[in-house]
C-alpha cells in the first residue's frame, strides 16, 4: 500500500472490560504468538517500514553512547528528512494552500517531562524544535507562528515550505476543487497520510519516544492532529512503557489513544493485547466502530512490544540487537464483535 493512504487493523480476547478497568487474568488473553513479542534492550518500535531505517540510526545512537533522547530525535530525523516520504518532513502533503505545516513531539520517561510543535512550516525538523522546546522552556507546546519565531531565534534548519513535487500535485488539488465549486473533492478521496511514531527501550530501562507526521493531506490551515499532543499520538510512563499512534489523527485525539495503551499495560496487559483492547474500547463507544482507521504500537519495561490496528492490520518496523524486522500487526473488523453488541445495533 501506498504510504499516503491510511490504514488500518485481529485478534480476539476474552479480557472484558467493567468500567474502563481489564477484569480476569490477563495472562489467559494474550494473543497466539505475543509470546514471540519480546527482545531485550536496547529495543526501539516504530510505526509503518519506513520506520525501520529510523530505528537502526537510534539503535547506532545508543551504541555510540548517545542518550535515549539523542536516539529518539536523531531516528525521528532520518524519516523528515526523505524526500519521497509524503507523510512526514518538508517532503509531505501540503495543507489546503499548498504549504507543509508539521507537527511533532518528544517525550523523556526520566522527568516525565515532554514537548511538542504543531502547525509549524518551513523548518526541516520539528522533532529537533519539540526537544528545544521540552529542554529550554517552561512549556510544553509551541503552535505556528510562535513556534516558528521560536525555531528561527533557535537557528534550526530551514527548508522550503513545500517541495516542488508537491506544489505541482497542490496545484492540480486545487484546480479540482476549483472546478467543482467545493471546498474538498468528492468525486476522488483526497490524498491521507502516515505517520512516524519511534519509542525506546533502553538497557537501563528508562523509556523515551517522539512522533512527527506532515499531517492530513490538504487539511485546513492550522489543523493539528493528534501526533504532537502528549497523551494523544505519543506516550512514555517510565514505570510502565510506551505507547505511539498513526491513522486518522481526530480518532485518536478524542480517546487519548496512546495514554489508554499505556494504562491498560499498567493493569497487566501484553503491549500488543493493550493495543488491541485499546482499541475495542473506542470502537464500542465510537459510531464508527471499528472503521477509525487508527494503529498504535507499543512496548513495556519488560522489553515485550506489539502493534494493533483497524481493518486488516499495519506494518511496524522494530530493531534490536538481534535483529531488525517490518512485522504485520493483527487488526480489527466489524465481524469481530459478533452479530449483536458494540456498535451493532
Amino acid at each position: 500500500m501506498s504510504r499516503v493512504t491510511r490504514r488500518g487493523f485481529l485478534s480476539s480476547s476474552t479480557v472484558a472490560l467493567a468500567g474502563g478497568s481489564v477484569v480476569g487474568r490477563v495472562k489467559a488473553a494474550l494473543p497466539a504468538g505475543s509470546a514471540n513479542l519480546q527482545a531485550s534492550p536496547p529495543l526501539i518500535v516504530s510505526t509503518w517500514p519506513f520506520g525501520q531505517p529510523a530505528n537502526e540510526a537510534a539503535l547506532a545512537v545508543i551504541h555510540r553512547g548517545g542518550s535515549g533522547l539523542d536516539a529518539v530525535e536523531q531516528g525521528i530525523r532520518i524519516t523528515e528528512s526523505d524526500p519521497s516520504n509524503a507523510s512526514v518532513g518538508l517532503g509531505g502533503i501540503p495543507n489546503a494552500a499548498g504549504v507543509v505545516q508539521l507537527d511533532a513531539c518528544i517525550m523523556s520517561g526520566p522527568g516525565h517531562r515532554a514537548g511538542s510543535v504543531g502547525a509549524v512550516s518551513g523548518f526541516s525538523h520539528p522533532i529537533s524544535i519539540a526537544r528545544r522546546v521540552m529542554e529550554t522552556t517552561r512549556h510544553v507546546m509551541l503552535v505556528g507562528a510562535g513556534a516558528e519565531e521560536f525555531a528561527a531565534e533557535a537557528g534550526f534548519e530551514r527548508g522550503p515550505k513545500v517541495s516542488s513535487g508537491q506544489r505541482a500535485a497542490w496545484k492540480r488539488w486545487k484546480a479540482e476543487q476549483e472546478a467543482k465549486a467545493k471546498a474538498q473533492a468528492k468525486a476522488k478521496s483526497p490524498p491521507n497520510h502516515d505517520t512516524i511514531a519511534l519509542i525506546a527501550l533502553l538497557p537501563d530501562g528508562n523509556v523515551f519516544g517522539g512522533c512527527s507526521t506532515s499531517g492530513w493531506g490538504y487539511k485546513i490551515p492550522g489543523r493539528v492532529g493528534d501526533s504532537p499532543i502528549i497523551g494523544s499520538g505519543l506516550y512514555v510512563d517510565n514505570e510502565v512503557g510506551a505507547a505511539g499512534a498513526t491513522g486518522v489523527g481526530e480518532n485518536v485525539m478524542r480517546y487519548c489513544g496512546s495514554f489508554l495503551v499505556v494504562e491498560l499495560m499498567r493493569q497487566g496487559l501484553h503491549p500488543q493485547e493493550a493495543c488491541l483492547e485499546a482499541i475495542r474500547r473506542m470502537a464500542r463507544k465510537d459510531p464508527l466502530g471499528f472503521d477509525l482507521s487508527v494503529n498504535f504500537v507499543a512496548l513495556d519495561r519488560q522489553g515485550r512490544y506489539g502493534a494493533a490496528g483497524t481493518g486488516q492490520g499495519f506494518q511496524y518496523s522494530v530493531t534490536c540487537d538481534a535483529f531488525s524486522r517490518v512485522l504485520q500487526s493483527p487488526g480489527l473488523t466489524s465481524a469481530d464483535i459478533g452479530p449483536v453488541g458494540g456498535n451493532r445495533k
